[in-house]
């Protein structure tokens, strides 16, 4: 009896990570493989490695990431912080700015929504999956690992929505490959849901909802069917939708707003 309430009492190394708000489970299973992960000491490699929370130390490598707390000290309760950026061109959705600017950069109280609040976040955030360098829009940043996971965890195939300016129509072929999936290289991707299209002059603009959400999905799918993409923006995540959020501001949002 004793060894089952032991063991029920044990939590996921990966899970564990998420529930500092240092990282979504995904994340923190490739800092694991790439050993990144110390308990007690020693480096962790192995994937479904279970902890005690109240007596193993675990600590998480490098400059980026805040180490867990020590042995004997239990996750101090933080409050969970939600933000809507809208995010502009030439910011990457990273932690770290060693590869230009991040847009933590932009949680400042100088870029608040609101400009006579200066309101100011001392909570360390992160932001939810990734939005393109070149791309504009809707980015999430929380300090909650859990909703990050829900958020980026393809199972759960949470919608989100863009705004794709491309050079010219679409073919009725283009169309249906777009919407029934494709294979990009040694990757098949699912399919997009088209809502609007419309002509702007000699550009189109095209409405599309995307569940998946790899690397460059989008930009991939068109270009590989002979269509340049000119601009990206993503207007919806979830239910939580950019609405007026002027370029380079930032607000809080409650989680029921999102999922």
């Amino acid at each position: 009896m004793i060894n089952d309430i032991l063991f029920f009492m044990l939590v996921r190394l990966q899970k564990y990570i998420a529930d500092q708000g240092i990282c979504s489970r995904r994340k923190a299973e490739v800092l694991i493989g790439d050993g990144k992960v110390e308990v007690n000491g020693e480096i962790v490699r192995e994937m479904g490695v279970k902890i005690d929370p109240d007596n193993d130390k675990v600590v998480v490598l490098g400059s980026e990431s805040r180490p867990c707390l020590p042995v004997g000290r239990k996750p101090k309760a933080e409050r969970r912080i939600y933000i809507a950026l809208n995010k502009p061109v030439d910011y990457i959705t990273s932690a770290s700015n060693e590869q230009g600017r991040s847009v933590l950069d932009l949680i400042a109280p100088q870029y608040y929504w609101k400009l006579q609040e200066k309101k100011q976040i001392k909570t360390r955030v992160y932001p939810v999956g990734r939005l393109d360098k070149d791309s504009e829009g809707l980015v999430l940043l929380t300090n909650d690992g859990e909703l990050t996971n829900l958020l980026t965890h393809p199972k759960y195939e949470h919608e989100k929505e863009y705004e794709v300016t491309i050079d010219k129509m679409l073919s009725r072929d283009a169309r249906k490959v777009l919407t029934s999936g494709m294979q990009i290289e040694d990757d098949y991707v699912q399919g997009i849901k088209i809502l609007k299209e419309f002509n702007k002059g000699r550009r189109v603009i095209i409405t599309l909802i995307l569940k998946e959400g790899k690397n460059r999905q989008i930009r991939r799918m068109f270009g590989l069917l002979g269509y340049h993409v000119i601009s990206l923006r993503r207007t919806r995540i979830g239910k939580l939708k950019l609405g007026t959020l002027p370029i380079g501001r930032w607000r809080l949002v409650d989680k029921e707003k999102i999922v």
